[in-house]
């Protein structure tokens, strides 16, 4: 499992071999229209290869960036996993580096199986990532989320009274009480025929903020057709997205615009 705590992708493809492959729309326009800018352009191993070289770097610089923002210190965070899927036909599973720790899972939102991995984020509710974990598609998300804070332990020591906004996956005595142990407050929807839980009237509006979280790295980022083929390509275009996602509302935080997640100016 990889986890971290927080502390520009390409366009992309779906490629006929089930594998997820990497469009060339971005960097055609870059040669076309801003060679001036780059005068050396590596081709796409020699970028890959640059980009693999960075994981440490793009980690670090998340972090960074998430802790030079205003909504850093929100008091509320919310916490899921979503589906990176890593193949889809049986030759490719076959064949994939990822063998061992991708495997099958099943996304309940979607109601379909999928062979890949989970990733485990934990954000404020303007979306800001403050510890992301990359796991096979079955672990535990609980166990990912106490992991998320044992490696980090001044995430939640330095907070007072942090609320933490989950699904009801997110249950369990012992689960709990670690949680508060760590002076965190639990707020998760009932599951069926548990008593009503205290602050349930706030859950369904807050619950949809970490669902429009992943759909901006989904549909705006491409997080699902990330193009990575083995552990560390997929770390490391993983890592791009949460980049990119964090920079952006580093940038709209700087400069006083009023949704900090918005990437309506980027989006070109």
């Amino acid at each position: 499992m990889e986890t971290h705590t927080a502390g520009s992708a390409s366009g992309l493809r779906k490629r006929s071999d089930g594998n997820i492959g990497t469009a060339p729309q971005a960097d055609s326009t870059t040669r076309a229209h801003l060679r001036h800018l780059f005068p050396y352009l590596p081709q796409q191993p020699g970028y890959n290869k640059r980009l693999r070289g960075l994981m440490g770097t793009l980690s670090w610089l998340t972090g960074a960036l998430a802790r030079d923002t205003s909504v850093w210190t929100d008091d509320v965070w919310v916490v899921d996993s979503t589906p990176v899927e890593c193949a889809r036909s049986r030759d490719t599973v076959r064949r994939s580096q990822l063998a061992g720790w991708a495997e099958y899972g099943y996304c309940a939102s979607h109601s379909r199986y999928f062979w890949g991995l989970r990733l485990h984020l934990l954000a404020t509710l303007h979306g800001l990532p403050v510890g992301f974990a990359l796991t096979g598609a079955k672990a535990d998300e609980r166990h990912v989320l106490l992991d998320l804070l044992h490696n980090d332990p001044t995430l939640a020591a330095a907070r007072g009274g942090q609320v933490l906004i989950a699904d009801k996956n997110y249950d369990g005595r012992d689960f709990e009480a670690a949680l508060a142990g760590a002076g965190i407050e639990l707020l998760r929807r009932a599951r069926q025929g548990e008593p009503a839980r205290a602050g349930g009237q706030f859950f369904k509006p807050l619950r949809q903020t970490v669902e429009s979280i992943f759909d901006t790295l989904k549909g705006q980022l491409d997080l699902e057709r990330h193009g990575g083929h083995t552990p560390t390509g997929v770390v490391v275009r993983v890592l791009q997205r949460l980049l990119a996602l964090t920079t952006a509302i580093w940038h709209n935080d700087h400069t006083g615009q009023p949704i900090r997640r918005s990437l309506l100016a980027y989006d070109h």
